[in-house]
């Protein structure tokens, strides 16, 4: 695992150097191993490198043969030993054992259909000093973070955006639009990031620029081809995929360690990894700690489990370097437990793995047509599936404001996904937001706008498919991965997703939808899978995600004060009718309103600006409450 940084300009080679090597130390934290670069008179290529494979010879750049094309990445490419012995049987020389050299190769050989042949997690560039043209690709899902930025004739690209403050072409501006959309998301949810003119290469695309063009073009996409699989069939391929995939992801140099909770697809991943160290992560007691769960767990089947309790205090003192870790304001109140879960396993290992994506591509989320506990309603539900799609869009309109038990699992599960369903996450109403923001903060694209762009390009058929499409191309890589990445990261610690794989989307895209979420349970033909390999209680636990105790933080007065002392600050009238966000905030403590999760969203972004704009993007102290 590594990071990488670049840019194409004019300037002069001492000036290249100075640059590349600030911004190459900027990302220390994604590769504290060593680091190389390439510099010429049009191009500046630097990495940091995390040694997981071939960790004496894996240093990058690499070069071809001819030392025409060299090539950085950040990743893992899972099929590489295949394609190595593919490549050096038509005449390539390597002179690495690293995953990396199969990508430089095997561009040379194949070009763009490279990406159709790799399965991996990658971020990766290609100088050609020939063409003096550059080639980028970000991996199908997103697992990888890319970014670039056109300014002031310099193209740059990182892995991490405050790399970029380090250039000096490079303009730093708040972008206003993307300041609404978040509240509402609770992540960045535009194309161009909340610095202005930067930008995302999006997850299953690749770029070339050349004499100042850039070209942005997909090679990838969902494509649902369900089979007329019975359950059995389809639980015998998901087991058999994710055994393959977990034995595909273990490859390394180092010891690769997993995460585990108290649900269902972290724990299916440990108990066919088998690793020799576990780790898990809670806050205090009760509800909040799962990692007792998991403990019980690790001994039910026999692995090492090291676990640590969070206290409160140490969230708080550590949230701004958490916000500057992400790049972006995220509040997701999980990145708080992942952070510290990072930091433990760093203690002891390289790698690890972790469950993400197994909701996604196999429905796990009650978001999808689970939110009701009745299992009278979720039968009828079911039932009324089954009816032509001009009747139960008609039915759904009839109850649309109608107020009766079921109401609103019916609803969803008969309407169509874009007239409710914008993802895991709505913290504000759209509405709402707008009575908070200052006039300058109010024009954005619309909620509607941004998600509608998404579910044009879905594929035909259920309802469930539209909404899983929409989370693999917003929420997982706007939300879900960003902090898996940025997180472990933070730590120099390499996480591997194993149920987020080309190949088990391929598996995914086959299984019927009646098998993965029905009235029975969500996931469905999935936690049959996992039962094989765990305590029956496991494969069927209920999701929590990481729960963290926003509520408890925001009525204690310790916690309160830190929060309303940000909120009171000059700055924050920039943004914010900051009466009402204090009203807000007050209310909340005194038990008039339980609005935790729209002051998180609030405060959040407030200690993302406090310390990229405020404090000019310097890595903050941790300090104390």
């Amino acid at each position: 695992m590594c990071g990488i940084v670049g840019f194409v300009d004019d300037m002069s080679q001492e000036n290249k150097t100075k640059t590349l090597e600030e911004m190459m130390n900027t990302i220390i934290h994604r590769g504290p191993s060593s680091s190389g670069e390439f510099i010429d008179d049009k191009a500046a290529i630097g990495f940091r490198r995390l040694s997981i494979i071939d960790l004496a010879g894996g240093d990058q750049p690499i070069y071809n043969e001819d030392k025409t094309k060299l090539i950085t990445f950040n990743g893992e490419i899972y099929n590489f030993q295949v394609l190595r012995e593919e490549l050096i049987s038509k005449g390539h020389i390597f002179t690495t054992h690293a995953d990396t050299e199969v990508l430089l190769h095997g561009y040379e050989e194949y070009g763009v259909e490279l990406l159709q042949k790799i399965r991996g997690m990658f971020a990766f560039v290609i100088w050609d000093s020939e063409k003096q043209e550059l080639f980028g690709a970000r991996d199908h899902f997103g697992i990888k973070p890319l970014y670039y930025a056109q300014m002031n004739g310099t193209f740059m690209y990182g892995s991490e955006i405050k790399s970029f403050l380090k250039h000096p072409n490079f303009n730093k501006e708040l972008n206003k639009e993307a300041l609404k959309p978040y509240m509402t998301f609770q992540y960045s949810a535009l194309d161009e990031t909340f610095f202005k003119g930067v930008y995302r290469i999006k997850e299953g695309h690749y770029f070339t620029y050349k004499d100042g063009v850039l070209d942005i073009k997909p090679y990838w996409d969902v494509n649902v081809h369900e089979e007329n699989l019975s359950l059995e069939e389809s639980i015998d391929l998901i087991d058999k995929t994710v055994l393959e995939s977990v034995e595909a992801h273990k490859f390394a140099d180092v010891e690769v360690g997993a995460f585990v909770s108290s649900g269902v697809d972290s724990s299916y991943v440990a108990s066919t990894l088998r690793p020799d160290h576990t780790y898990s992560i809670g806050f205090g007691q009760g509800t909040f700690n799962e990692s007792k769960q998991a403990k019980q767990l690790t001994d039910m089947i026999g692995l090492n489990n090291t676990s640590r309790e969070i206290h409160s205090d140490e969230a708080f003192k550590y949230f701004s370097q958490i916000q500057y870790y992400l790049d972006e304001p995220d509040s997701n109140p999980s990145c708080v437990p992942l952070f510290f879960l990072a930091e433990l396993a760093a203690r002891d290992v390289r790698v690890v793995m972790s469950g993400e994506g197994a909701d996604e591509l196999f429905a796990g989320y009650e978001a999808y047509g689970f939110n009701t506990n009745s299992r009278a309603v979720r039968v009828v539900a079911e039932g009324l599936k089954k009816l032509p799609k001009s009747m139960r869009y008609s039915i759904a309109n009839g109850i649309k404001n109608k107020h009766f038990h079921g109401q609103t699992h019916l609803y969803r599960s008969l309407a169509r996904a874009e007239d409710f369903f914008i993802g895991q996450a709505k913290v504000f109403e759209e509405s709402e937001s707008t009575t908070f923001l200052k006039k300058e903060y109010q024009t954005a694209p619309t909620v509607k706008e941004i998600v509608e762009k998404t579910y044009k390009k879905a594929p035909k058929g259920s309802e469930l498919r539209k909404m899983q499409y929409l989370d693999v191309h917003q929420w997982m890589p706007g939300d879900i991965l960003l902090k898996a990445d940025k997180m472990s990261m933070a730590h120099s610690l390499e996480l591997r997703v194993p149920l987020l794989d080309i190949e088990l989307m391929h598996t995914a895209e086959q299984i019927p939808t009646k098998y993965l979420l029905n009235d029975k349970n969500t996931k469905y033909a999935f936690r049959q899978a996992a039962k094989r390999h765990l305590p029956e209680e496991w494969s069927n636990r209920k999701k929590l995600g990481f729960p963290v105790p926003i509520k408890d933080w925001l009525r204690e007065e310790k916690y309160y004060k830190v929060v309303r002392h940000l909120f009171e600050q000059e700055f924050v009238s920039e943004f914010f009718d900051q009466e009402k966000i204090l009203e807000l905030l007050d209310d909340n403590f005194q038990g008039k309103n339980d609005e935790r999760r729209k002051i998180w969203t609030i405060y959040t972004f407030l200690t993302w600006y406090d310390v990229y704009f405020v404090n000019n993007g310097e890595k903050p102290e941790a300090v104390a409450v």
